[in-house]
């Protein structure tokens, strides 16, 4: 039989539901995994809060409120975000934290900005060196999350660089010795 590392969950989750998860690594069997896979089916847009089940209680209702540089927080405001989204009060603060973490919610509630505002606020850009890694299936995919980083991070110093295929490896080599905070990659290229 087949066995893969796949994660423990403790969750946010149910079909209807976003899901936010702290994790930790176990061994499964691919009939377990499989039956582990979360649900495709769409999810409502707006969420109450006796809608969302997870195991990180704190959900915080403002930017302002989640001690956020303030360099990042002018970034969250000039991209347009005002009040943060269910799944942003819950996973934002978590990603800080430097948990392990499954978020799960519906197209165009602000996934990737919340990994990203996460992401950026553990950032120290004074080491000039790749703090994080952010791994994406397709090129497309990518280079979107790549943008949102970057407009996240506008009044901030730090520079994020896109590995994927497609574009001169001896560029991507070039660019990463001289040292990037964030590298946004596909695992062909990476």
């Amino acid at each position: 039989t087949h066995q893969s590392t796949h994660l423990e969950t403790t969750s946010i989750n149910d079909t209807s539901k976003p899901r936010i998860t702290t994790t930790k690594p176990t061994i499964m069997s691919e009939e377990a995994e499989q039956a582990a896979a979360p649900p495709t089916e769409e999810q409502p847009t707006e969420l109450a809060d006796d809608n969302i089940e997870s195991n990180w209680e704190e959900a915080i209702e403002a930017f302002d409120n989640m001690e956020l540089p303030e360099e990042l927080l002018r970034g969250i405001y000039a991209y347009g975000f005002e009040k943060p989204s269910a799944i942003q009060q819950r996973a934002i603060k978590p990603v800080m934290m430097g948990r392990d973490l499954i978020a799960q919610a519906q197209s165009g509630t602000g996934k990737t900005a919340t990994f990203a505002i996460g992401t950026l606020a553990k950032l120290d850009t004074s080491i000039r060196g790749c703090q994080s890694l952010i791994l994406a299936p397709t090129r497309e995919l990518a280079q979107q999350i790549q943008k949102v980083v970057v407009a996240l991070s506008d009044y901030m110093d730090c520079s994020v660089h896109a590995c994927v295929g497609g574009t001169a490896v001896r560029d991507d080599i070039r660019t990463l010795q001289q040292g990037v905070h964030i590298v946004v990659g596909t695992p062909g290229r990476v």
